[in-house]
């Protein structure tokens, strides 16, 4: 594999300019007599994992992404198994054309242990038929753990017939971990792509060569405004993005009862028999179960301190606010109540709830069969 094209950053792939530090791509001039340039976005990043706002715009996103439909390519799209919901590029035919898909989900090491992945692969398969997608496969793996690189590569050779391949997703599904971990393994282990939990790191597409003339992609991720780490300080957003196996919550709830996640969602058991709820989350999230009648007091008084994240009075008033989801879980196996870019909740279907959930206006809370 060849180094970076001249004049873009190595990190996220957008045109390095010594003029404006408040524009994308800012480098001082001394910089650019390294032999690898980064941005000075970048390059804080990745020594003192700092984000600063840049001023590209959904539609500059998206601008790069239509390009893919007019190419002959192989189109990965890599989803977040965790958040599959909040993960999805939708249209995503839209953007690829007759391109075929390769469907990758990520982060496969925070699933539980007892999970049965071939479920995983024939659930993720049926979610995106329900999507309007028909992926040419289906491939699960972990880009920080390195967990079925081998498998992936060798699917991905398979399927592009040597063609160009593009990398898609929406922000922090790990695009950018991916392609570092299949450099370090199998191609430019000095060439490294900036990685962070903060939306839009990558800003142009960063083309990296393959020995028959070709080039793999990275994409920026588009970012998806339903996903609640959109609502987060960054601090916040590294409590609540999982970082390892996830250990599942058992709480056993009466109805009128209400379970906090953090000060981010609320979940009001409002009507049924005595049953487990089982709560998905990063593993530090701080859950607080308490009576449904007393929920809005502990609200009004705790936001932002003990219901934490956000954390601080400011943070939690920076919210939006809170709006209301009504559930009916019916009696008929498992099923999972999803709080876009936070976790999920899961019934288990053994008697009929009514279930209640708050979350920040514009997250996407939605209900699925059981995952688990």
């Amino acid at each position: 594999m060849n180094e970076q094209t001249p004049g873009t950053c190595a990190g996220c792939g957008v045109a390095i300019q010594t003029e404006d530090p408040k524009r994308p791509g800012y480098a001082p001039a001394s910089a650019l007599a390294r032999e690898t340039v980064i941005c000075q976005r970048c390059f804080r990043i990745k020594h003192y994992n700092e984000v600063a706002p840049v001023s590209m715009e959904d539609d500059d996103f998206l601008r790069i992404l239509h390009g893919i439909g007019a190419t002959d390519s192989l189109v990965v799209m890599v989803v977040d198994i965790f958040d599959f919901q909040g993960s999805w590029l939708r249209g995503l035919p839209r953007f690829v054309g007759k391109n075929p898909i390769l469907l990758v989900g990520n982060k496969v090491d925070l699933l539980p242990k007892n999970i049965n992945l071939n479920r995983v692969r024939n659930w993720m398969q049926h979610e995106a038929k329900e999507r309007g997608l028909r992926p040419a496969d289906v491939i699960l793996v972990s880009a920080q753990k390195g967990v079925n690189i081998d498998e992936l590569l060798a699917r991905i050779g398979e399927l592009r017939r040597g063609r160009d391949v593009y990398i898609v997703g929406v922000t922090n599904v790990g695009k950018s971990t991916l392609i570092n971990r299949i450099l370090h393994d199998y191609g430019s282990a000095d060439l490294e792509i900036t990685t962070s939990p903060f939306p839009g790191t990558t800003l142009d597409k960063i083309e990296i060569p393959l020995e028959d003339g070709r080039s793999i992609y990275d994409t920026p991720g588009i970012i998806n405004r339903d996903q609640i780490g959109h609502m987060v300080s960054p601090q916040d957003l590294r409590r609540i993005t999982p970082t390892a196996r996830i250990n599942p919550k058992v709480y056993q709830l009466n109805d009128r009862q209400t379970l906090f996640l953090g000060g981010l969602a609320r979940i009001d058991f409002v009507r049924g028999q005595h049953q487990p709820f089982v709560v998905y989350v990063a593993n530090n999230m701080y859950i607080h179960r308490t009576k449904l009648e007393n929920a809005d007091e502990v609200m009004a008084k705790h936001h932002g301190e003990l219901l934490a994240p956000p954390t601080g009075a400011e943070a939690a008033q920076a919210l939006p606010p809170f709006v209301k989801h009504t559930f009916k879980i019916p009696p008929a196996g498992a099923t999972d109540i999803v709080i876009s870019g936070l976790g999920w909740v899961s019934l288990r279907g053994k008697h009929e709830a009514h279930v209640v959930v708050h979350a920040p206006k514009g997250v996407s809370v939605g209900m699925r069969k059981g995952l688990i």
